[in-house]
């Protein structure tokens, strides 16, 4: 059972679903559903589509250089089959499955913590400002380094005939 990558989004295609499509230069394209064939005849790039798997690398979004995904490349040397060998590459498998879901944690984990430190300097900065909101009016009284010192400015205009005359 051969299992194909879908053109555009490069997810797998299953034998027996989605689309073929053969230009005329003989080149094959596969697609997994119809979002995806329709996305491509509208000459669409998966790299500036969000939800494929070309913006998500291209992003930052998903691992891009592990040393797991050279395993998932295809080959097509035919072997002969060993019963040992196939029991073997099934346990590393399962190690090799476990190994790219721990180094995804990871990665979205570091990913996270860039985004939690932002926040946090964004809600001491919002703090700062709005001080005067969660201290209690009695606290700025007694603790004046909790208020910006006031500044006293005097302003005085002669009047003149005519904006008295108006004020009246």
């Amino acid at each position: 059972m051969r299992l194909e990558k879908c053109w555009f989004c490069s997810s797998t295609v299953y034998p027996g679903h989605g689309i073929q499509f053969v230009r005329n230069d003989a080149k094959i394209f596969r697609f997994c559903r119809s979002k995806c064939h329709k996305n491509f005849k509208m000459k669409r790039n998966p790299r500036k589509v969000k939800w494929t798997k070309a913006y998500r690398r291209l992003h930052g979004k998903d691992m891009t250089q592990d040393t797991t995904f050279e395993f998932e490349r295809k080959r097509n040397r035919p072997e002969r089959y060993d019963r040992n060998l196939a029991e073997s590459t099934l346990k590393a498998i399962k190690k090799i499955d476990k190994v790219r879901s721990d180094r995804a944690a990871s990665h979205i984990e570091k990913r996270l913590k860039v985004r939690k430190g932002k926040e946090r300097i964004e809600a001491q900065k919002e703090l700062e400002q709005s001080i005067h909101l969660v201290k209690a009016p009695q606290a700025l009284r007694e603790d004046q380094s909790l208020t910006l010192p006031k500044i006293k400015v005097q302003v005085s205009q002669p009047k003149s005939d005519q904006n008295q005359a108006m004020e009246e």
